[in-house]
């Protein structure tokens, strides 16, 4: 009885965790200055976590995109959190990002972690960071 209840455990373990892997690491818009988050998304009751970048011209303040993001990821099971905020300057002409600021409400993300992020989704970019407030 025992290795049914840990087989349906883990095989619930695992089905979790190919849903967060099918989480993007990266979602911003294609052009612009805009506020950014980063996001560590973790299965509920799991190790298991990564971390996200989410950025968009429309959130006039950064827990506004934390807002939209949470929810959507909570109902797939996760659990979220904010490790911080600032901004991304998108110039996809030059194919140029930089990450930079901080988001008041979050703090500062560690910039370092969301360009690696960056990196990963715009490989042919220049990608730099600063703690730079502008």
């Amino acid at each position: 009885c025992t290795d049914t209840i840990f087989g349906a455990l883990s095989k619930a373990t695992v089905a979790m965790t190919d849903a967060l892997a099918k989480v993007p690491d990266v979602e911003i818009d294609p052009e612009g200055t805009f506020k950014y988050i980063l996001v560590r998304v973790k299965v509920k009751d799991g190790d298991v976590h990564k971390d996200i970048v989410r950025g968009t011209k429309s959130a006039e303040y950064h827990n506004h995109i934390f807002d939209k993001v949470s929810p959507a990821l909570e109902a797939l099971g996760m659990e979220c959190k904010c490790l911080g905020g600032g901004k991304i300057e998108h110039n996809s002409q030059e194919k140029k990002l930089r990450v930079f600021g901080e988001s008041t409400g979050f703090g500062k993300a560690d910039h370092s972690v969301s360009a690696e992020k960056l990196k990963s989704a715009y490989s042919d970019y220049d990608i730099s960071w600063s703690d730079d407030k502008k």
